[in-house]
């Protein structure tokens, strides 16, 4: 612990050497010259109690923080308390999160939470080991500093009593001179003594002092000397003081400036005259180090203050997502994305103040574990429902199976519209099997109804007639398509659909080149129309914007952006689909076709959400310049 700065009056430094023989008519000047040498106490810079860890490296992992410790070990210990408070904070959290990350894991592979055990942590009882050695070493050192300070105490005491014989008399004063300028320079190396005693012994010391020059008996020449001596070491001392202002590292120039007030109080006095306007220089420049330096620790508690109200409402709105109540897996899903956008979030911010800092954690941390355990509280509740549309989906494929092979065409065909029917009335099945049960019970039924209408040739007349109905059909809209889409246009669209849903079957060779035909008018026609519908809601949108402004901007932004994530990710499934979709049957392809599309349709919603992000952010720019 260091010993603190004590306001010190000037004159206990008088290096000048009084000869054995003073002329009488100099020695009542020199007497009063010395009985005035006083000068205003040094400005004691405030202690300012600066956050740990200020500019200390933050060490990333648990290995760090040990190595960190067992460097400290090494070193004797050398370290300052936050710091090692800061490296025990470290080390807890990250082990925390080890713990958490565990916890969730398991949970994730379907284990009990409640009979979650972690794992033993290999470094803890190293890094126990660390901090004991370190906590015996400052022990032994602050034992040792304290007798220090006793000893040093008993030295100091020593000297004032020295001291106070040899100031009893001039002569006396005279005579024991250059031993009372030993013990001057004695008292110097003498560092810390106890902070209760520090300044009852200073004044002690100063009277004593006072005393002793009170009876020398110095000539002018040699007291002038002296005071210009003063004058220069002063000087540069203010000089040194004024450029601590300008230097960067304001930690670094406040406790230089320490050093500079020790010295100065250790310098002895300068002429009358000039006292005042020294110590004012002198007190000027180190108010305006004092100044940066209380600046810069109230910067950085401004920072940590809105670090913790960030902080705090990423907590509100993760508390929010996990009291919200979720209908189905994509509500889910996007609730998850959300979720972990917040995570990400939390990381970019820095702390907050040390009482806040670890309870704002615990809170985020309680409020993802609350929502994620109600995620696993979902889907084990939906699993057994998920197991059971699946059994029913199989015997829906087995009846479906057992009657491919059916010559009787009317009534299997009504028996699999039915098995259709009650498919479609079937719940959902999980995801990872959902596309192979389809496929099973879609191939059993394609697989009859081709055999049905190559047994059914009667029909083709009647067939080849529909088809040129169709492609009647088909030509009206693409003419209608050459034509600008209104709204009227669209009536007429539908309409023909509708004639077109009338008309019965085609021939089956036929039948998906003149669908495709058909869809490809559609699209054209529909596209056409989404794209004026598209440019009107745009439209709107930004006149809507424009009557917007502050907070409303920003989260209209916010919601934008988590739509265009939650877009991109989806469009990403699909192209990772479309990967390892394998069709070889007509079907399978036009499956495969129509997704294709959807990743179309979904890629001008992204382009679309984009169109709108920019336009929240132009309006935002348009309000700042306002």
């Amino acid at each position: 612990m260091e010993e603190k700065l004590i306001p010190e009056v000037e004159g206990m430094k008088n290096e000048a050497l009084v000869p054995e023989t003073i002329e009488t008519e100099t020695t009542e000047t020199v007497v009063a010259d010395v009985q005035n040498n006083e000068e205003e106490p040094a400005e004691v810079a405030p202690e300012v109690n600066e956050p740990e860890a200020a500019e200390k490296t933050v060490p990333q992992s648990k290995v760090e923080v040990v190595a960190r410790l067992k460097e400290l070990v090494q070193n004797g210990g050398e370290v300052e308390r936050a710091e090692l408070e800061g490296l025990k904070q470290v080390y807890y959290r990250l082990h925390n999160a080890e713990a958490a990350a565990a916890r969730e894991e398991y949970i994730a592979a379907g284990g009990d939470p409640e009979a979650f055990m972690p794992a033993p942590d290999p470094l803890e009882a190293d890094f126990k080991a660390q901090m004991s050695l370190l906590r015996e070493i400052r022990a032994k050192a602050f034992e040792a500093a304290e007798k220090e300070k006793q000893d040093n105490l008993e030295k100091k005491l020593a000297i004032i009593e020295k001291m106070k014989e040899m100031a009893v008399s001039p002569d006396e004063a005279d005579k024991n001179y250059e031993a009372f300028k030993g013990l001057q320079a004695e008292w110097k190396e003498i560092k810390n003594v106890p902070a209760e005693k520090v300044t009852e012994l200073w004044k002690s010391y100063q009277l004593y002092v006072e005393q002793f020059y009170d009876q020398l008996r110095l000539n002018h020449e040699m007291r002038a000397y002296d005071f210009k001596k003063n004058l220069e070491i002063k000087t540069r001392l203010c000089e040194a003081a004024e450029k601590l202002a300008e230097l960067e590292d304001v930690i670094s120039a406040f406790h230089q400036l320490q050093n500079l007030h020790q010295e100065y109080r250790e310098t002895g006095p300068v002429v009358k005259e000039l006292r005042e306007e020294l110590w004012t220089r002198f007190k000027n420049a180190s108010t305006a180090v004092n100044k940066r330096h209380q600046a810069h620790f109230e910067a950085i508690k401004a920072q940590e203050e809105e670090n913790l109200v960030k902080k705090t409402q990423l907590c509100e709105q993760v508390e929010a997502l996990a009291a919200a109540e979720q209908k189905g897996f994509a509500d889910w899903e996007k609730a998850t994305q959300e979720v972990l956008e917040l995570q990400a979030q939390w990381k970019t911010i820095g702390f907050t103040s040390k009482k806040t800092n670890a309870k704002i954690f615990e809170r985020f941390r309680a409020a993802c574990d609350n929502f994620f355990q109600s995620k696993t509280e979902y889907f084990k509740n939906t699993r057994e429902t998920l197991n059971a549309n699946l059994a029913a989906k199989t015997a829906l494929c087995e009846k479906a199976e057992a009657l491919k092979d059916s010559t009787d065409w009317n009534a299997t065909s009504a028996a699999l519209v039915a098995l259709q029917k009650e498919w479609k009335a079937t719940g959902p099945v999980a995801h990872k099997v959902s596309e192979a049960i389809w496929t099973r019970f879609n191939a059993a039924c394609n697989y009859f109804f081709e055999q049905k209408n190559a047994a059914t040739a009667s029909v083709r007349e009647t067939e080849e007639a529909n088809l040129e109905k169709k492609n009647a059909i088909i030509e009206k809209l693409a003419a209608l398509a050459e034509t600008p889409v209104t709204a009227e246009t669209m009536q007429q669209v539908k309409a023909l659909q509708a004639e077109w849903n009338e008309v019965g079957h085609v021939p089956f060779r036929k039948k998906e080149k003149m669908y495709k035909r058909y869809r490809e008018v559609l699209d054209k026609l529909y596209k056409e129309a989404h794209a004026g519908a598209g440019r009107r809601h745009m439209e709107n949108f930004k006149k809507n914007v424009g009557e917007k402004g502050g907070n409303e901007l920003t989260r209209e932004r916010n919601k934008l952006m988590t739509a265009y994530e939650a877009k991109k990710q989806e469009i990403k499934n699909y192209e990772t689909n479309l990967t390892f979709f394998n069709s070889k049957s007509k079907k399978g392809n036009s499956l495969l076709g129509d997704l294709e599309k959807k990743v179309e349709r979904l890629k001008e919603d992204l382009v679309m959400l984009a169109e709108k992000i920019a336009a929240v952010d132009e309006q935002i720019k348009a309000d700042s310049k306002n």
